[in-house]
Parts: structure tokens; sequence; C-alpha cells
């Protein structure tokens, strides 16, 4: 999916000038931002590290006074790596399923052939945590919503006492998300998936079932004005013999706007007839 969608001609060179496979040397300053004009910022994945380091020390990031209630700003410009690593073993049941999934899905070393995602499946909650181009936090009095540029899309987390549903009606994608403050970490509680939202990440290559049992609790705490700590824990008694979480430290982008990213259904197809399709040894169409 990362090909679909070209921001740029200077997006595009700008990424090929960071490629370390073109470069021994990281490129620098001299790598001139592509924004949409005076006024406004790039987007998360479009700055290389130098242009973040020099964002962050302009802002004095790493030293700047926070209000560590405040979790606004844009996060990141990956996903965090999770679950191979920490993956909880399956229940009988959950074996299953998963080998039930990896034949549905063709897993593979560098992927799955039929990732629901390259026929624009929505991410779902754990996908977007694992694999996103950056996200942003905006906190009103009764709910937080949480954007995120893949997909371009965004999550509701009810912060207004309610409590999650014990039977949800209706299962959803991003499943259903309240939210609290615990001292200084945010904690969010979510229920009520749909199972075609599978669990997974970017860097990890894999793809793992749930039941409708499956919670998740995600916790945020802002340990400096540039870094936001976050983790998820997964739970489902019947696809996992015990939960099992995944954390990583994440940095502000203070030069970055989330930017429109859709997961396009007609662009989808082509790429998948020029691309995806011949490469997994499947006919494909010229265009």
């Amino acid at each position: 999916m990362r090909q679909i969608h070209i921001l740029s001609a200077a997006i595009i060179v700008g990424w090929l000038a960071w490629s370390p496979q073109l470069h021994a040397q990281e490129p620098g300053l001299e790598v001139p931002l592509a924004t949409p004009g005076p006024g406004w910022k790039t987007c998360p994945r479009c700055e290389n590290p130098a242009h973040v380091a020099d964002d962050r020390e302009k802002i004095k990031g790493d030293t700047r006074k926070l209000d560590p209630h405040d979790l606004s700003g844009v996060w990141g410009n990956d996903g965090v790596r999770l679950f191979a690593k920490v993956l909880s073993p399956f229940t009988p049941e959950g074996q299953k399923m998963y080998d039930a999934l990896s034949k549905q899905v063709g897993q593979t070393r560098v992927g799955a052939t039929n990732d629901p995602l390259l026929i624009c499946d929505p991410l779902g909650t754990s996908r977007s945590f694992g694999y996103n181009y950056g996200f942003e936090f905006v906190q009103t009095p009764d709910r937080v919503f949480e954007f995120f540029e893949l997909s371009h899309t965004w999550r509701t987390i009810w912060t207004d006492g309610r409590k999650l549903p014990d039977d949800p009606p209706v299962e959803r994608w991003y499943g259903y998300s309240i939210g609290r403050w615990e001292g200084d970490t945010f904690v969010v509680e979510s229920n009520g998936y749909d199972e075609r939202a599978l669990l997974g990440s970017d860097a990890d290559h894999q793809l793992f079932p749930h039941s409708s049992e499956l919670r998740i609790v995600e916790r945020y705490k802002r340990i400096d004005y540039g870094h936001l700590e976050a983790s998820m824990t997964v739970t489902d008694p019947k696809v996992y013999t015990q939960p099992w979480t995944s954390s990583a430290t994440i940095g502000l982008m203070p030069n970055a706007e989330i930017g429109e990213y859709f997961c396009v259904p007609s662009e989808s197809i082509s790429f998948n007839e020029r691309q995806t399709d011949p490469a997994n040894g499947r006919p494909g169409q010229e265009h």
C-alpha cells in the first residue's frame, strides 16, 4: 500500500535520498522539506532524522516544561513494533484459528500475500497502533480523538464516565473505547472488536486472530515534552493462554501535520493487478 499513494515528486526524491541502500551516510538538513506551501507543515514520514532532531532542538523538547495530561501533538512516523517477540502461546482453539488465518492470508516471511489491507479493509485498533504513519491525539472535555494518517481514519475514546458494554450489540473495527487518567498515565480500555480487525504490526509481518472476547488496554504516559511511553496489552482467553504486552517510546514530531493518506479502492485494485498479483504468481493486468 505504500506504493499506491504518491504524495509528490519532491517527497519521493527526499525518501530516495534518505535510503541507506543508496547512501552510506544518511542525508541531513540539506534535503528540502516538501510542504503544500508557506505556513503548512510536512507529513510525519516526510522528514529525515536530521530534520526531526533539528525540530526537537528548536522547541527544546527534552527540557521544555509540560502538562503531563496534555497528549496533543503528532507522534511517531511509523508503528510500534509488537507481537512477534512477546506473543502469548495459543490455546488449542487459538492455534486452529491461527492456522486457518495463515492459509487464508498466505503469510510469508515478508508479509501476507492476501492481507486485507491490500483491499482497503480497515486496520482496527491493534494494527493502527502497530502500523501507522503518525498519529495525533485531540482532547476535548468528554472524549479524546485519535487520528491516524494511514487510512486517514480516527477513533473516539470516551472520557465521560461511561462503561464498556458487556455485550456489544454490534462489533466494530475499532471497538468501543473508554479512557481515564491514572496519575499521569492515560489508560484506554476497549472491547467489541470485529474478528476481521486482525492483530499485527508493520515490522513483524504477521497477522494474528482474535475472538469476540478480545479486550485491549493501552497506556500512554508523556515522560517529557518530546517523548511518549506507549503500551498495548491484549487479552483474549479463547485464543491466547495469557495476556501479552507490547511497548515502545514514541517521539513527538513537532513540525509535522497528519496528511491525507486514504486507502483508495480503485488505486488498490490497480496496484494489486500490476504489482501484487504478478509477484505472488497470479496473472496480472497491464494498465
